[in-house]
């Protein structure tokens, strides 16, 4: 019935808004914890939220702005402990009940279920935090909904790098014109493109609305919900209230003028 496969989500900031109240948090609770004056604050976050993972994110932190760091720790083993401390703070933070999906996620999902449409992810973050976040996202069972899930910690290279996409559409054993990617940044984008995939949907928030998504085949202000029409910034969505697998097969068909 419709003229892909499998969706490919990524996560922070797509199928959740986790970075600002999520993940910024629990990196500062972190440093607390270890007796740094460090503290990322809304701004200062979203310029860091340009080095993807959060490791990586730590170490270019450290190199950038050289704060003080205990004696006779290595910035890379204090990256290394810093995140792990961070995801156990950010699992308690989704067990409080503190991240919930964005606004037609759930929504969409289920659709995709019910039309026999496969279910994947591709994200940066760690597989405890993406699992931690589905088991308290309000739906039982919703993780095993995806059939795979491609971390960032099981590739080489993170994303704008197309690596974690190629490893979930070799584990969909899909190609990637079967597939639409759903992201939220410029980073996302690059990375699903060179992975092949010619769909990718954008759904913006506070952080990314102000990137360059001119690649992207819809680039708008969420999925939405019946009655809670979305904001297109770019692209094309037919007139419809909100983000549907119609809508997706539609720009299916526009970027495979095959397809009938």
């Amino acid at each position: 019935m419709y003229p892909f496969e499998a969706i490919i989500w990524d996560v922070d900031g797509t199928l959740a808004d986790t970075e600002r109240d999520g993940h910024r948090r629990a990196f500062n609770a972190a440093f607390a914890e270890a007796g740094l004056d460090w503290c990322w604050d809304v701004a200062s976050y979203g310029e860091l939220l340009e080095v993807t993972g959060g490791r990586e994110r730590i170490a270019a932190f450290i190199a950038g702005h050289r704060p003080a760091l205990p004696a006779g720790v290595e910035p890379e083993a204090l990256a290394v402990r810093l995140h792990r401390a961070k995801s156990h703070h950010y699992a308690r933070l989704l067990a409080a009940g503190a991240i919930g999906l964005r606004p037609g996620v759930l929504r969409l999902l289920r659709a995709a279920r019910a039309a026999g449409i496969r279910l994947a992810i591709a994200t940066t973050s760690t597989p405890e935090n993406v699992h931690a976040l589905l088991a308290h996202a309000g739906e039982p069972g919703l993780a095993e909904w995806f059939e795979v899930i491609a971390a960032g910690d099981m590739v080489a290279n993170k994303k704008p790098a197309p690596d974690v996409y190629l490893l979930a559409l070799e584990r969909l054993g899909l190609g990637a014109d079967a597939c639409v990617a759903v992201e939220d940044s410029a980073p996302g984008l690059r990375a699903a493109r060179a992975a092949g995939l010619e769909t990718v949907v954008i759904t913006v928030n506070d952080y990314t609305r102000g990137q360059t998504f001119g690649d992207a085949a819809l680039v708008v202000d969420g999925l939405g919900e019946p009655g809670m029409p979305v904001s297109v910034l770019h692209g094309r969505l037919g007139g419809r209230a909100h983000v549907d697998l119609a809508a997706l097969a539609d720009l299916v068909r526009a970027h495979h003028p095959e397809i009938s």
